[in-house]
């Protein structure tokens, strides 16, 4: 029996140990970390995944970033313990956060990966899409939550800057709602709070 719930607080240091144990000792180097220092992930998808006596099993965490003026979600990392890896825990972890991501309005998802392993997820090679070097452009990945999410979506990814003006419900664009729209609610909401 599992427990699939999202990370608190009192979870992260116990996630940090998890992903130093399946990771290299050098993984904050990599170009992803870039983009997330400073920015706080997507509590709403972030999990972990505890089996009936809590132990921690593994974790999966998402992160806001832009590609120009398109909302992305960058997912990453996602850890299971070596003792139950070849169980179906990443799988189980990927299918529900890319599910509630869906539910909340998510568009689009991005990670840095090996696609014979997230194409069974329905992730696909993005072409026109960089990550910060030194990333192999073969390993970065797609997958649209909204039918033709990715068309023209292309640049440079970048990290999300808290005062952008779509920055707003943890930068998403609500299902129906266009680009022009969402910023005119979040400029309607800075201008209310200042």
């Amino acid at each position: 029996m599992y427990q699939l719930c999202p990370e608190t607080d009192h979870d992260t240091p116990e996630v940090e140990a998890l992903l130093d144990l399946c990771f290299a000792p050098g993984r904050t180097a990599l170009s992803s970390y870039r983009l997330r220092e400073g920015v706080p992930h997507v509590s709403d998808l972030c999990l972990v995944l505890r089996d009936g006596t809590g132990v921690l099993l593994g974790a999966i965490r998402y992160w806001p970033v832009r590609i120009g003026d398109d909302a992305v979600l960058l997912l990453g990392p996602v850890a299971v313990h070596p003792t139950t890896q070849g169980e179906g825990l990443g799988a189980l972890l990927m299918r529900e956060s890319l599910a509630r991501a869906r539910e909340l309005g998510w568009q689009r998802v991005m990670l840095v990966g090996d696609l014979p392993y997230y194409s069974r997820f329905g992730f696909e090679k993005l072409e026109g899409v960089e990550m910060p070097p030194p990333t192999n452009p073969d390993r970065v990945l797609g997958l649209e939550l909204v039918a033709g999410a990715w068309t023209g979506v292309t640049g440079h990814v970048t990290r999300q800057l808290a005062d952008h003006p779509a920055a707003v419900d943890a930068d998403r664009l609500p299902r129906g709602e266009s680009r022009a729209e969402t910023e005119a609610r979040a400029s309607e909401k800075l201008s209310a709070q200042s």
